[in-house]
């Protein structure tokens, strides 16, 4: 059995909330089901993001004056 929903006040601007309501009308959905997709896309893509950087976290770093200077020294700028 699924776990019951929990309610949460939300504030839209104006622009956003009438967007909203615009496409949940038009797509037949709730407004509730469009922000709870937009807000797992958003959980889903901040996981990938930090599995990128895990996955990274053995490369050697750069500084950014350090790169300026590399690019400099191969005529990149």
């Amino acid at each position: 059995m699924p776990e019951p929903t929990k309610r949460s006040t939300i504030y839209f601007d104006p622009q956003i909330h009438a967007a909203l309501r615009l496409k949940a009308a038009h797509g037949g959905r709730s407004i509730s089901e469009i922000v709870n997709e937009a807000v797992r896309a958003a959980l889903a893509e901040d996981q990938e993001d930090l599995s990128a950087f895990e996955d990274r976290v053995g490369e050697p770093t750069m500084s950014y004056e350090a790169l300026l200077e590399d690019l400099k020294a191969h005529g990149q700028i």
